[in-house]
């Protein structure tokens, strides 16, 4: 069974995200995302702990359903095209924050538990290092080491992913980290990691440039910290539901079938720059100005792009026997929300995905695989004209840089996909439009 998965978001107890974060909505926009397995997002937390303990039940092995009451209310306000099976899995993200040999380490990690015991044991093991109540993501004081080794003993199944490895800030080889490789970070322990999340500012195609990488599945998924952003990246299984066939596709490859990624040009760390002067540089030119901005003076943030090339040992467009299917889209609201010339959170769009999902289905199948025809056939040729082009990689580019989230537009006819355009000199700092790395 191909189906998507998002394994890490965030509940309403996590700082800086929405406190609509409910069970509810995030099955209802799971659903309309075309999502079938999604994480939980903060079990170490006792209040979303027991949301979850009252909410879920068992379903296959290490997965939940929602409880039928509140599952039927659900399913009752979406369109029947958009009422697919949807399961949870227990997931939460932690930040580790420790000195190694005299330096300074935040990172941030995904742990993947197979049951409410395995989570309650996790649990129990980290609340001497940090305040679990305080943060839906805790701020952990241990080693990256010791956090692998009490996920491994929380039960059989359990497991850790690097997140959004390279975010300058919180990613194992995000440019402010100190480490180079896995092997680094997690010590003796390394070689039980087995997935990197590549977080959204890179794509699997700029992973596979680096050797170090080639034994890992690459996994993709939102963290979103408002339903819906849910999906926005995603994870692809063609498995049963389970979690440990999950597990072994990850570990193996045996039912792993790839990511869906937004363009990694969107992503808020693509390239260098500095936000406070309005300032985005490529790598090339970066080096160039010894690593200063231009403007002020301070040091730049070193995006996701020059941090690939300093570690890269590959040829681009080199594909590892680990590698997936590496899918790219455009969310639909932004597509439609082109084609109106308004906002993709306004009303006029919200009522036209509304229509095109009640219609076509749900929006990650829509954007990948729904026919391009059935979209006309649907009354919407400007939807089809931009999916065609998206699925043609016809898009254009403004890269994100230091905080500042990219766009992707479809109105034009010449591809950009090449990564990055940097001006040098000062450009729109737009803002932050999306809510997570």
């Amino acid at each position: 069974m191909r189906h998507y998965a998002d394994l890490h978001i965030h509940s309403r107890y996590s700082r800086a995200c929405s406190r609509a974060l409910d069970l509810r909505q995030l099955a209802w926009w799971a659903r309309r995302k075309g999502i079938t397995v999604l994480g939980t997002g903060d079990f170490t937390h006792p209040g979303w702990a027991a949301e979850l303990r009252e909410e879920l039940v068992p379903a296959e092995p290490g997965l939940f359903l929602l409880r039928d009451e509140t599952d039927r209310e659900v399913l009752e306000t979406l369109p029947p095209t958009c009422r697919g099976p949807l399961r949870f899995t227990l997931q939460t993200e932690v930040a580790t924050n420790y000195t190694r040999d005299g330096r300074g380490r935040r990172l941030h990690h995904l742990c993947q538990v197979p049951g409410f015991e395995a989570a309650e044991r996790l649990t129990r093991a980290l609340a001497p290092y940090g305040a679990l109540a305080s943060d839906g993501r805790p701020a952990l004081a241990m080693d990256a080491r010791d956090l692998l080794e009490a996920v491994l003993a929380a039960g059989e199944g359990a497991f850790l992913v690097p997140a959004h490895i390279w975010t300058p800030w919180f990613g194992l080889l995000g440019s402010k980290s100190g480490f180079d490789s896995v092997a680094e970070c997690y010590g003796d322990l390394a070689g039980h990691v087995f997935a990197l999340e590549t977080g959204l500012s890179s794509d699997p195609e700029m992973n596979w440039r680096i050797p170090g990488l080639d034994r890992f599945r690459l996994v993709s998924h939102s963290d979103a910290h408002s339903a819906p952003a849910l999906g926005r990246n995603a994870t692809v299984f063609d498995t049963e539901l389970d979690y440990f066939a999950l597990r072994r596709a990850l570990a193996t490859g045996e039912g792993y079938a790839g990511t869906v990624d937004l363009y990694p040009e969107e992503g808020k760390y693509h390239l260098d720059g500095h936000r406070a002067c309005g300032v985005r540089l490529t790598p090339a030119e970066t080096r160039e100005l010894g690593g200063r901005c231009p403007v002020c003076g301070r040091r730049l943030t070193v995006g996701v792009l020059h941090r690939v090339e300093e570690l890269a040992g590959h040829r681009a467009g080199r594909r590892p026997e680990t590698a997936g299917e590496p899918l790219k889209i455009v969310p639909l609201p932004e597509i439609v929300g082109e084609i109106l010339g308004v906002g993709p959170k306004s009303k006029a769009v919200g009522r036209s995905v509304d229509s095109l999902t009640a219609a076509l289905g749900p929006e990650l199948p829509l954007l990948l695989e729904v026919p391009v025809e059935s979209l006309r056939e649907a009354g919407e040729p400007e939807v089809a004209e931009a999916v065609g082009r998206l699925r043609a990689h016809r898009v254009r580019h403004e890269p994100g840089y230091d905080g500042v989230y990219g766009t992707v537009s479809l109105a034009g006819t010449e591809s950009e996909s090449e990564s990055g355009t940097g001006t040098g000199r000062p450009v729109p700092a737009s803002g932050a439009r999306r809510d997570a790395r």
